[in-house]
């Protein structure tokens, strides 16, 4: 039987690190709006589509203003300032963190902004099919009465994340950013991305961004709050998480394809960083016979 949602409980998924605002769906109180308009660091990653109207958003201490069919998105730990709701703004807000991005079948690389370009401009036919998606999802986890299954809502963030992927590569050209620790904060998750089954050490690392381990360090606990070495680990592990949910795959074959030569350690490594064994992301067999 589906579980009714509580009066409040349409913000976000219970299973999910997923919430959802919209013209349907604002801020309640002034109170509540005063406080969410304070310069915050993040903590999820946050995507912001303009439908129509206009407002201006900053974000690490540069101003972005959208307009129809724009959008804006933030990577965890960057410095964002919401603005106050303009008059007739039509706009979809989405936030989800780290482990519900582990549960997508596949990869968005725009989420590390390699472009240095937080915004997409979606064309005619593009926006209406985002739109649509950012308006099924505001409907599952807002206005449905009952709570809709877990892999519905990912399904429809997955759809909506490759739209986004494909807008944003389409015809970018790189920017420059002011923010140089910003930039190579971007260069190391890019680094971490192309080599992450390779392992290499923080000091390889490093040296392919032409710093010092110090200053990587410095940089990389700027942008992300933990050292290279947890960000590193943290990373592999939600690959992990993802092999073993999509890929018919066993634990020992997974160590050996995510570099590790001891799938014993692997397995421990894997149960103190995400407080589950290994087994409980494997995919549950259908024992019903039906």
């Amino acid at each position: 039987m589906k579980k009714q949602k509580g009066k409040d409980e349409g913000l976000q998924n219970d299973e999910l690190g997923v919430k959802i605002r919209s013209n349907d769906n604002p801020y309640l109180s002034v109170d509540s709006q005063k406080k969410l308009l304070q310069p915050r660091r993040l903590s999820s990653y946050f995507i912001v589509l303009i439908e129509s109207g206009s407002i201006t958003y900053n974000l690490d201490l540069q101003d972005f203003t959208l307009t129809d069919g724009h959008l804006l998105f933030a990577m965890p730990n960057q410095i964002f300032t919401p603005p106050a709701k303009t008059d007739d703004l039509k706009y979809f807000k989405l936030l989800f963190d780290e482990s519900t991005l582990a549960l997508l079948p596949q990869q968005f690389p725009f989420l590390v902004n390699p472009l240095n370009a937080p915004t997409i401009v979606l064309d005619g036919a593009a926006k209406e099919r985002v739109i649509k998606v950012f308006g099924i999802l505001n409907q599952i986890l807002h206005i449905d009465k009952y709570e809709t299954d877990t892999e519905i809502i990912l399904a429809y963030l997955n759809s909506l994340l490759s739209e986004l992927n494909s807008a944003y590569f389409k015809n970018k050209a790189p920017l420059n950013i002011l923010n140089t620790n910003l930039s190579k904060f971007i260069e190391f998750k890019l680094v971490v991305e192309t080599y992450l089954t390779e392992q290499p050490s923080i000091n390889t690392i490093a040296e392919k961004l032409a710093l010092s381990t110090n200053s990587l360090y410095r940089i990389v606990k700027e942008h992300s709050g933990t050292s290279p070495k947890d960000y590193f680990i943290n990373r592999l592990m939600a690959e992990a998480q993802r092999k073993l949910r999509y890929s018919n795959i066993s634990i020992k074959e997974l160590a050996y394809e995510l570099g590790f030569n001891d799938p014993d350690y692997f397995s421990r490594l894997f149960k103190k960083s995400t407080g589950k064994s290994a087994s409980d992301f494997l995919p549950r067999q259908d024992l019903s016979g039906k």
